[in-house]
Order: structure tokens, then sequence, then C-alpha cells
């Protein structure tokens, strides 16, 4: 878990150096998203890079919180019904916080 938070603040870091480096270049010329046939494209560029830092930075909340129920001695135990995790699930997925019945059964959105 330890390697997947270092993993995700590196990526983080990267992706924040990409976002400022678009802005920047943007800044650098004056561009009209709306009438500039590459307006659109780094407009879409600007809104991707800021999409990913942001499922990065949950991943990195989710990783917190399953380190603190490694504290609390509650990781690996099912929050819906109690069970444990099977460890291959907690293998590919270090933060889940269901079982994998439980998690098929769980309402999506």
């Amino acid at each position: 878990m330890a390697a997947d938070r270092a993993d995700t603040l590196a990526r983080v870091a990267a992706l924040s150096r990409d976002f400022d480096g678009i802005v920047a270049a943007n800044a650098l010329v004056a561009v009209d998203d709306e009438h500039d046939p590459e307006g659109a494209s780094t407009a879409f560029e600007r809104a991707h890079v800021a999409a990913l830092m942001a499922r990065a930075g949950e991943h990195l909340e989710e990783l917190d919180r399953a380190l603190e129920r490694l504290e609390r001695h509650e990781y690996g135990q099912c929050e819906s019904c109690g069970e444990t995790i099977p460890p291959e699930r907690l293998e590919i997925r270090p933060a889940a916080t269901t079982c994998i019945r439980c998690a098929r059964t769980a309402p999506s959105g």
C-alpha cells in the first residue's frame, strides 16, 4: 500500500506539472477557444489532465483511509457485512472497503 501511495503522489505531482505547463503555454498565446481550431484541443487537454488529477487525488484519499483502517485493526474487513475481504481482492485493490459479494450488490452511482 505504501508503494501504491508513493506512486500516486508521484502521479499527482507529474500531472500538476503537466497542468501548469498547459496553462502557462496558453498564457503566452492569445487563445480564443471558441474560434481558434487549436483552442478546443488545448481546452480538452486541460480538462483531461484536471480529471486525471482529481481521480489520482481520490485514490490517494482512499489509500489514506485504508491506512487508517489498518491502524485501527479494521483493514480487510468488509464495511457492509463484516466478513473478511479476500487477500486476492486486497492485493488488486488495496483500498477496497467491501468484499466481492457486497461490491456486486451495492447500488451504483
